[in-house]
């Protein structure tokens, strides 16, 4: 008998999507666990199996529309799905497996989307991924080789000017244009813009600054990052020193790791640290669980495969679930300065910036330490500006005295 193939739910706070591409086309037979369709949520892309073996007999909802949770994508009716109709159902429509040549090459959902964008085919980009996986930037890449060819070829092709035996006019022509396009902003980019909005119209925010002296955190870096490579297979980052730091100063004002829950403070007596990631999609925020146990090795693994889950859009919705306290680090991109946003419902949340040689007054000197500003945001309503200031300062100590942090 049909069954309908409906909207999953996907996690608790996730209660609508949009459908980013159907992989099957109505008509084509299909098999239990085939992949039918690609859906976008604010959080994290997901596939929608075929519940049963049949044929796709009806698609309700197209490309680019928005579904909630519950809702019936399409139907799936009586048929016969077998293997080979399978194979021949996955040439005719866009499948997680681009067939290049004899090879078989993965592709993210973000890359096929630029595809389809950009008119680009798949099957002749080259990835970049693990496994020659089909990534954004590699479709961004050719589409960008595409339209630099017909300019070069134009380039190469001698103009000759005749020289006129008369004065004429010559008209007056503007590099450039001024187009305009109009694209629709992705599910989760969407969700990014509301909440921050949210977190600015709903929370007190206020943002207190100060400036910590990296020169022994570097040292440290410098004397161990071969032997910590080689131990344990990942760079010795900035990003665990922060971790280490804001749990030991997190402990020491607990409720910067609280959130209000209508009259009621929510003191969390764990540590789950956000650490900003961007990806091409927009800013996500996936979870280091129990970061108070975690070793730095732990972290900077940890981050490290964030960053690539987040660049090939493999992040799970476990990953970014919930925090307690958040770190972004605008310095990777030359921030010297800014007031980091909220992440509700966290109440507080820790900006790096970039690391910049300056001169310092040190016992009487003026001698050149390596600078960074550090910023806290804070939810004003549960969080005075005595423990915001503190906090930062219990930041600095910590930072500034590697050693301090091994015994937090």
């Amino acid at each position: 008998m049909p069954a309908n193939v409906v909207v999953p739910e996907v996690g608790e706070s996730i209660v609508d999507a949009r459908v980013a591409k159907w992989l099957k086309k109505e008509g084509d037979a299909v098999n239990v666990g085939d992949p039918l369709v690609e859906l976008e949520t604010d959080k994290i892309d997901v596939e929608v199996a075929a519940p049963q073996a049949g044929v796709l007999g009806r698609i309700a909802y197209g490309d680019g529309a928005d579904v909630k949770v519950g809702e019936v994508l399409g139907v799936i009716e009586d048929g016969k799905g077998t293997k080979d109709t399978k194979e021949q159902s996955a040439a005719s429509a866009p499948p997680r497996d681009v067939v290049a040549g004899a090879d078989k090459k993965r592709a993210t959902p973000a890359a096929r989307n630029a595809a389809q964008q950009n008119a680009v085919d798949l099957k002749q980009v080259s990835g970049s991924g693990d496994a020659g996986r089909v990534m954004r930037r590699d479709v961004e890449a050719a589409a960008s080789a595409e339209a630099a060819a017909p300019k070069a070829a134009l380039r190469a092709v001698p103009q000759v000017e005749p020289k006129p035996s008369t004065p004429v006019r010559e008209d007056r022509r503007v590099e450039g244009n001024r187009t305009e396009e109009r694209v629709r902003m992705s599910k989760r980019r969407a969700t990014i813009a509301k909440r921050l909005v949210e977190a600015q119209s709903t929370a007190a925010m206020l943002t207190t600054f100060n400036e910590v002296d990296m020169t022994a955190v570097m040292a440290v870096r410098e004397r161990h990052k071969q032997s910590f490579k080689d131990r344990h297979g990942v760079g010795l980052g900035l990003t665990s020193f922060f971790v280490k730091a804001s749990v030991g100063a997190l402990r020491a004002f607990p409720r910067i790791n609280a959130e209000i829950q209508g009259d009621e403070m929510v003191l969390k007596h764990y540590y789950d640290i956000g650490v900003a990631v961007g990806a091409s999609e927009g800013l996500v925020v996936p979870v280091l669980r129990d970061a108070d146990r975690m070793s730095f090795a732990t972290i900077e693994q940890k981050v490290r495969q964030f960053a690539k889950a987040a660049d090939e859009g493999t992040l799970s919705l476990a990953d970014i679930k919930g925090g307690t306290f958040t770190i972004t680090n605008g310095g990777v991109f030359g921030s010297l300065l800014s007031t980091p946003i909220l992440n509700p419902p966290q109440v507080g949340i820790l900006g790096l910036h970039a690391i910049k040689d300056r001169p310092m007054a040190v016992n009487g000197q003026v001698v050149v330490r390596q600078m960074m500003y550090v910023a806290l945001t804070y939810d004003h309503r549960i969080v005075d500006g005595a423990e915001a200031v503190q906090f930062l300062v219990r930041i600095k100590q910590l930072i500034e005295d590697p050693g301090a942090l091994l015994i937090e």
